[in-house]
């Protein structure tokens, strides 16, 4: 079996390493290799993010190279175009229709670019835009975005609900563990 390789991206405080978490627990759970490797930047001040993670039969290293990711589940819009260059031809694209200013923008050093999801979709890319912040709060938290993200990204990969909801179960502390079920269950209903 091919390494596949997924990046998921986004802004330190939204959940970006739980994700990767979450979808490590379930890619061992089911027999794969995995390999993760986290690049944190600036996180705590809003920066960059970004978690690569390889799984197959045997990998020799988690980080992904321009042009070789499978998917790319970017938590924000200019993060998705960011890291855009890493997505293989063919591959797809998961973002959450987001849009968080980075510093240099709250600033007034520079403009948040307008229309960034019509842009890659101009580009032809495979994409899923998907308001997962709305989707979050309505399960009961804005902070469960992640979750909902990963409930999207589990649509692309043949492996049961269950073993998604036990990654979850595992993962998240207890007394949000209902919440972040029933976000990945909005997450879930989002078609790829």
């Amino acid at each position: 079996m091919k390494t596949f390789n997924i990046m998921i991206v986004g802004v330190g405080g939204q959940g970006t390493l739980l994700a990767s978490r979450l979808l490590g627990n379930v890619l061992l759970e089911e027999g794969y290799d995995v390999k993760v490797s986290e690049v944190h930047g600036m996180s705590q001040r809003g920066g960059s993010v970004v978690t690569y993670v390889g799984y197959g039969d045997d990998v020799c290293s988690p980080v992904i190279e321009l042009g070789e990711a499978d998917i790319i589940l970017a938590f924000e819009e200019l993060e998705a175009a960011r890291w855009l260059p890493y997505l293989r031809k063919g591959g797809k694209l998961i973002v959450n229709s987001q849009q968080i200013a980075p510093m240099p923008v709250i600033t007034g050093a520079a403009f948040y670019p307008a229309d960034i999801l019509t842009q890659i979709r101009d580009l032809g890319i495979d994409m899923v835009a998907t308001d997962a912040l709305s989707l979050a709060q309505e399960a009961g938290s804005s902070k469960a975005t992640n979750v909902v993200l990963i409930g999207v990204l589990s649509n692309l990969m043949e492996f049961d609900e269950e073993v998604w909801l036990k990654a979850i179960d595992q993962c998240v502390p207890p007394k949000f563990v209902e919440m972040n079920r029933k976000a990945f269950d909005l997450g879930r209903r989002t078609s790829c």
